[in-house]
């Protein structure tokens, strides 16, 4: 449970019980694809029981579960089914299809197959920290995280808008000094690997995988102007992940510490929710207090951006897929 992390501040006008929560996200219980249809999304029982909660609350901490389903349409087979139908139309006509009419028998030959596709499922976690006011996804994609706010934004209560955390030190700045002093901050260590990028024209690319980074050469790249964009970090001997110049928390891992005193049998949802929100509720302040804290005014932004949309009636139908989003890839 949680693998990655991005993460959001929730404006504190927003003030609803978990009940409020349940109701509005039974306004999109995830239905399997159509014959026809390309993609589906929407929420689903966080512990597996069908017909179970979509919103459960461990410890005061409130998890949801989003799912997607794609149809696995390879581009090169859609496009021998749209040659067959120009082909066909050439013969019975002796004319050759214009642009717009391939552009229909594109869509009829997708129509053709998407009953024929494979599908492919992937699902995210969903988890919002009432007293902390934090919203946190579990994926490494700022586009499907995107679109899981733009669904959370159009069903909860008016009041509900969210701004991604933003510190007063960027975690760039942050991490290119932490490796040029060989100085992390308090609580944290630095562990074995990075990736160095330099901001010219070159876009050139240094990364280290098991490697001490303790050492002059990661020091050079630094003096001539390369800037980290991930590195591997570990907080108080208990997580481990990879911290991004996005500020995102990637290949996050519970070491073996967090599981001292626990009986090989205990387990279930309870117990990892209870185990990855505690750690990670923990860490998140720590994190935000070795940047410099937290800017102030995003989420003020953020709400003022919803309430427009919202008194527009701009905040309306289902969410966009995410523009990253390949059919033929996993949905997560």
């Amino acid at each position: 449970m949680f693998k990655n992390m991005i993460v959001y501040r929730i404006a504190p006008q927003w003030q609803v019980g978990l009940e409020t929560l349940e109701d509005a996200l039974q306004k999109a219980i995830f239905a399997a694809c159509g014959a026809t249809q390309e993609r589906a999304v929407g929420f689903v029982p966080p512990r597996g029981e069908a017909h179970g909660p979509l919103a459960e609350s461990v410890g005061g901490q409130w998890i949801l579960r989003f799912m997607v389903e794609a149809k696995v349409l390879p581009g090169s087979v859609l496009a021998r089914k749209v040659q067959d139908k120009v082909d066909q139309i050439e013969r019975e006509t002796g004319r050759k299809p214009g642009k717009k009419e391939k552009r229909d028998l594109k869509d009829e030959a997708k129509l053709d197959l998407l009953p024929m596709a494979f599908t492919k499922m992937g699902s995210m976690w969903v988890w919002i920290d009432p007293q902390a006011r934090t919203l946190v996804l579990d994926t490494g994609s700022q586009a499907r995280a995107d679109e899981v706010v733009s669904q959370l934004v159009e069903l909860l209560p008016a009041g509900f808008a969210v701004a991604l955390l933003h510190t007063q030190t960027s975690p760039q700045t942050a991490m290119a000094h932490w490796l040029k002093e060989q100085d992390p901050p308090a609580g944290f260590t630095v562990d074995r690997e990075c990736e160095l990028k330099s901001p010219d024209e070159s876009k050139a690319v240094v990364r280290y995988a098991r490697h001490p980074l303790d050492i002059e050469e990661v020091q050079q790249h630094i003096q001539a102007g390369k800037l980290p964009t991930r590195l591997a970090l570990t907080w108080d001997d208990r997580v481990s992940f990879v911290l991004t110049e996005g500020l995102q928390l990637k290949k996050i891992a519970f070491l073996d510490t967090v599981f001292e005193g626990q009986a090989q049998d205990e387990g279930g949802f309870d117990t990892d929710v209870a185990i990855a929100t505690g750690e990670l509720s923990k860490l998140l302040p720590d994190l935000i207090e070795a940047l410099d804290g937290e800017a102030e005014g995003a989420v003020e932004a953020a709400a003022n951006a919803v309430a427009g949309k919202r008194s527009t009636g701009t905040v309306t139908g289902p969410a966009q897929a995410p523009t990253d989003t390949d059919p033929t890839n996993a949905p997560f």
